[in-house]
C-alpha cells in the first residue's frame, strides 16, 4: 500500500488527517504508528487496543465516553466488524458506527469533520 496524502480546506484548530500509508497515519503533520482515536478537538494517541485482530468491548469505552454522533472505525487494511456487543453498545448510546478499511475511514472522517459533524475516527494502523 502506497502512502496517500489527503488535502482539504479545513477549519483551523481542528484535527485533520493529512495522510496514511502502510504502518502510519498522519494527523496534523505528525506521523503516528499505532492505533489512534481522532475527533475534531481530541486525539487519543496511542489508542490502547489489546488485540488489534479482535478489539474488545473495553477498547471502545473511551470512544463511547467522547459521545460523538458518528464513529468511523478503520479496521486496518482488511475490513473487519467488531464483536456484536460492541456494535450494540454504540447503538444503545445512539452513536452511529460505520466500519471500513483505515484509508476509507481517514477520508470519511475528514469529509464529516469539514461539514462540522461531531465525528470520531477510531483507526487501526
Amino acid at each position: 500500500l502506497a502512502a496517500m496524502k489527503l488535502h482539504l480546506n479545513t477549519t483551523t484548530g481542528q484535527n485533520t488527517i493529512f495522510g496514511y500509508g502502510a504502518g502510519f497515519i498522519d494527523v496534523n503533520g505528525t506521523r503516528l504508528v499505532h492505533p489512534v482515536i481522532v475527533t475534531p478537538k481530541t486525539i487519543i494517541s496511542p489508542w490502547k487496543v489489546r488485540d488489534i485482530g479482535n478489539p474488545a468491548f473495553d477498547d471502545f469505552s473511551q470512544l463511547i465516553a467522547l459521545a460523538p454522533t458518528i464513529v468511523v472505525f478503520g479496521s486496518g487494511s482488511q475490513f473487519r466488524f467488531p464483536a456484536p456487543e460492541i456494535l450494540a453498545a454504540f447503538s444503545q448510546a445512539r452513536i452511529g458506527f460505520d466500519v471500513m478499511d483505515t484509508g476509507a475511514a481517514c477520508r470519511t472522517y475528514n469529509v464529516l469533520m469539514s461539514e462540522g459533524r461531531n465525528v470520531a475516527a477510531a483507526l487501526l494502523v
